[in-house]
Parts: structure tokens; sequence; C-alpha cells
């Protein structure tokens, strides 16, 4: 009953707050993989995004050595326009196609990663991230997971494992919240979310610590190699959910 369900909700949570602390993502994408078994969506989409805020804003303050805002404004520039037009595109399009379109693009960019050598940094300049930050935009909106071309694109950047860091939890945290003002979820907080949100707040801010230990022991290959194996892991349960 109810005791299970919040057992089932507290461990994901924890679980998540922990692989967040390690690989700086992939909160929103394991989270919401567990919680939609015993929350309602909207209460999911409320919690990936207040936890989301919570745990890029810790990773952001622990690394700010490494956080550029010259890197940084070209994604949330290209950003803003995103979150607009994808609350208008979640109006007409099946929310289940937009996430295996996801997984499928997760999965084949994981196996590429991982099945061949490091690949050369991309000379590009912030026209480019800007447009990343645009296509961030629509997917946060669409999906919660704001920060996930970010992640990928910072990694095809050349930048080291903190400058990654630097950028995309930064970016991820104003990202989720224009998203969560596009999406009005600010209006719609029930008290029974409210109260989740409390309960949990513990086990995440635990788990996120944990998670911030075990990424000072991690070297950049290691680092690289969980976060293609996550992007991989979260790429499948997206694509499998389209029946």
């Amino acid at each position: 009953g109810a005791i299970f369900q919040l057992v089932v909700y507290l461990t994901a949570t924890f679980v998540a707050a922990v692989v967040v602390g390690v690989s700086g993502f992939a909160f929103a994408l394991i989270a919401a993989a567990v919680w939609l078994h015993v929350l309602t969506p909207l209460q999911t989409a409320t919690l990936t995004i207040s936890y989301g805020i919570l745990v890029q804003s810790y990773g952001a303050w622990k690394l700010r050595h490494a956080v550029s805002w010259s890197r940084i404004w070209p994604f949330l520039v290209g950003g803003a326009p995103g979150v607009v037009i994808g609350v208008f595109v979640l109006r007409w399009a099946n929310p289940a196609h937009v996430r295996a379109g996801v997984g499928i693009f997760l999965v084949l960019y994981s196996l590429y990663g991982l099945l061949r050598p490091t690949l050369k940094p991309i000379p590009v300049g912030r026209i480019a991230d800007a447009g990343v930050g645009l296509l961030s935009g629509m997917l946060g909106a669409m999906t919660g997971f704001a920060g996930i071309l970010i992640v990928i694109w910072s990694g095809l950047r050349g930048w080291s494992r903190d400058e990654q860091r630097g950028v995309f939890a930064p970016a991820s945290v104003v990202l989720l919240a224009m998203c969560a003002l596009a999406i009005g979820v600010t209006g719609s907080v029930a008290r029974q979310t409210m109260e989740l949100f409390l309960i949990g707040l513990p086990v995440l801010l635990a788990g996120n610590w944990v998670g911030f230990k075990l990424y000072g022991r991690l070297d950049e290959a290691g680092f690289r190699r969980i976060v293609l194996m996550l992007l991989l892991m979260s790429g499948l349960p997206l694509i499998a959910a389209l029946r």
C-alpha cells in the first residue's frame, strides 16, 4: 500500500541523487522512470523540476571554480525561445513519440561513444552552442530532461569533466526554472506533492552528498564511461515505453 509506494519513491530519489552527484545529470531520467509507477505524471513533473533545480544548483556551487558564464550564456539565449516552442509543440505532439525519439537518439549516441575512441573536440562557436540551447529548451519543456543535450555537447566540445559540469549544471538550473514557469507547474502544486517534496528532501541531499564523494575518485576516462552508460540506460526505457 502507501508505505510500499513511499519506500519506492524514497529509494528512487536516493539512487537518482547519488547518480547526479557522480555524473552531474540523469536525475530526471532515473527518478521519473521509477516515480511514474507510484506517482501521477503531474507529481512526477513537479518533483523532477523542483528537485532538479536543487541538485543542479548544489552541483553548480560545488564546481563554482569551473563555472564560466561566457560559455553558459549562449545556451541560455537559445534555451529561452526553445522552452516556449517546446510548450507549444507539447500541445499537438504525442509525448510518447517525443520520448521514444529522445530514447533512440540517446541509445545510438552512447553506443557510438562506448564502442569507438574519444572524439576530437569539435571546433565550433557560440552560435552552435545557442542552437543546442534552443533544442535543450524544447526538450526540457516537453520531457523535463533540460540538460541532457548540453551534457552530450559539452563532451563533444572536448572540455574537461569539471569544465563540462561547470557548464551544464548552471545551464540546467536556469533551463529547468524556465520550464517550471512556462509549463505553469507552479500554479498546480497540490498539498500531497508538497508533502512528498519535504519527505524526500533529506534523502535527496544525502544521496547527492554521497555522489559527490564518489565523483572525487573518478578519472576522466571513468567519468566519460559512466556518462555514456547512463545515457544508454536512460534511453532504453524511453524506447520501451512506446507501445
